[in-house]
């Protein structure tokens, strides 16, 4: 088993989980090097396009562009934190207020030879990117790239530092986190339909106007303000996951400001809600069953010694189980109950340096009643600390993702209309997706956003990346944005995992580091 890779530590010191919509992805298509055999997504719908904003700066909004930051040590050694200063509503910066965004730095070691500021996103939508920055900077990147780069996190309006959303306490979440995610009757239809509820007016509640302005239009267009308060001509960026989103959507409306931008486990911006719920639940099966291959090769597989197949109706029969029976953990309050079951699973299909433990959560809960391990997998994904606190990502996420673009299914009839469609695109994960959907449905916020087409008209080469068994953003996804961006430049890496860059492939990394230290893109097409 090979050792942890530097983005598979990023991600989890940093927690850099999912992307879009109010559930969790797809799987290869027919052109993946590596398709599983399962249908292709189909194509996207047409979406409109993004207009790139005017060159000019406007005059409202000169005084953000030419403030300067006051800079102190913090966090990481080496990193450096500001505050920046940007209007809450773009529309009305006169007199909406402004919201405070924290921004960490590094320093490039070699001052001489600097190209500028790297900024980098880990994903979510909600990850914080100070975070990210200070604790996985030195891990993911190589010396010759921080010797030429200021390691830049700016924490999107509404995540990490920069005023975060908040919806319910650490008590509230974790009674949110039990609700039953794929209801059996009307009366847990209605039980989840209530907790959905809950959670969207307390995020009204203690969010108040924020929620109606931390899209991600406006968080890139944050990111241009911070690019000129840095002295840049140019935005250089590395996003990850939804980070692919918001760089893309930089490039769309600043692409004459673009720089060298990698967009790594890329998302295809036209597609609806529904096809990226759907997709993703399809995503998540393609791993499960890469995982399953493995997992049933080996004698001690608590999931049998059979196939794929097999294992995925073994692990079916045990969210059954569960379902019917929560399984001890050690903490009275916090059973494992099936979605936190289906949580902990979906986490560990993440990252194949996450495998052993997903083997080993399952034998201790199936062969030995214990389910603490994997109540560990899903507190991971969830954000939550021992002491019972959550971070901002659980609530940053649906509340940036059901303002970025409308719900894919409105009320429960929608969700049994389509529930075959997703639980053909993933037997194992298609109904807790398909449920999921209406947590947006629920949302007290009314979306901004729609599906759009990103072409970034004259920006330089953007590479872009995908992997062809990567469980949260389908590979067809990169495919997707790769097409649609002018100037795209399509990367495959022909393996498993979400993301690809600082994992298990020298391939990829040197193409990465050729592109952001010489500007040099690889051949189109090029597999790893």
């Amino acid at each position: 088993m090979r050792t942890t890779g530097r983005l598979t530590l990023a991600l989890l010191t940093s927690t850099a989980l999912l992307l879009t919509a109010c559930s969790s992805n797809d799987r290869p298509d027919e052109r993946s090097p590596a398709a599983s055999g399962s249908d292709s997504p189909s194509p996207a719908p047409d979406a409109p396009a993004l207009e790139p904003l005017p060159e000019e700066i406007p005059g409202e909004l000169q005084a953000y562009y030419e403030q300067e930051l006051n800079w102190t040590s913090c966090g990481a050694t080496g990193f450096q934190c500001a505050t920046l200063t940007v209007p809450l509503d773009y529309e009305n910066a006169d007199e909406s207020g402004d919201i405070q965004l924290t921004v960490t730095r590094a320093r490039a070691t070699d001052a001489d030879g600097r190209i500028g500021a790297l900024l980098m996103n880990p994903g979510g939508p909600g990850a914080s990117a100070v975070d990210f920055a200070q604790d996985s900077a030195n891990y993911l990147f190589p010396p010759e790239v921080r010797a030429q780069y200021d390691m830049v996190g700016l924490d999107a309006r509404g995540t990490g530092r920069s005023e975060p959303v908040e919806c319910l306490s650490g008590e509230e979440m974790d009674d949110y986190t039990l609700t039953d995610r794929t209801p059996d009757s009307d009366a847990e239809v209605e039980e989840l339909l209530a907790a959905f509820d809950e959670f969207a007016a307390g995020c009204q509640e203690r969010s108040g106007s924020l929620l109606s302005h931390i899209s991600t239009i406006e968080s890139a267009r944050d990111m241009d303000i911070l690019r000129a308060v840095l002295g840049d001509e140019q935005l250089h960026y590395v996003g990850f996951s939804y980070g692919t989103k918001l760089g893309a959507v930089y490039a769309g409306l600043f692409p004459q400001r673009a720089g060298r931008l990698v967009l790594d486990a890329a998302m295809d911006p036209r597609l609806p809600t529904l096809n990226t719920d759907r997709e993703q639940a399809g995503g998540f099966e393609t791993a499960f069953r890469s995982f399953a291959e493995d997992c049933t090769s080996r004698q001690d597989c608590p999931l049998g010694t059979g196939d794929a197949d097999s294992a995925s109706g073994a692990l079916l029969d045990f969210f059954t189980a569960v379902d019917a029976e929560p399984v001890p953990t050690g903490d009275a309050e916090r059973p494992l109950t099936e979605s936190l079951a289906a949580t902990g699973v979906s986490f560990a299909l993440y990252a194949e340096d996450l495998w052993p433990m997903l083997r080993q959560a399952l034998t201790a809960a199936i062969d030995e009643g214990d389910g603490a391990a994997m109540l560990d997998l899903a507190d991971m994904y969830n954000e939550r600390e021992p002491d019972g606190t959550y971070g901002t990502t659980m609530f940053a996420f649906p509340a940036i993702s059901c303002l970025d673009s409308p719900a894919g299914n409105s009320d429960p009839d929608a969700v049994r209309s389509a529930l075959d469609s997703y639980e053909e695109a993933s037997p194992t994960f298609g109904r807790d997706f398909a449920w999921a959907t209406l947590l947006c449905a629920a949302w007290p916020v009314e979306p901004t956003g729609t599906p759009i087409s990103i072409a970034a008209a004259g920006a330089p080469d953007i590479l872009v990346i995908g992997t062809t068994r990567d469980p949260a953003t389908p590979y067809a996804w990169a495919q997707g944005l790769a097409e649609q961006l002018d100037s795209g430049v399509l990367l495959t890496y022909d393996g498993d995992g979400h993301g690809a860059y600082g994992g298990a492939s020298s391939c990829v990394d040197s193409a990465v580091n050729d592109y952001l230290l010489e500007n040099v893109s690889p051949e189109e097409n090029t597999t790893c």
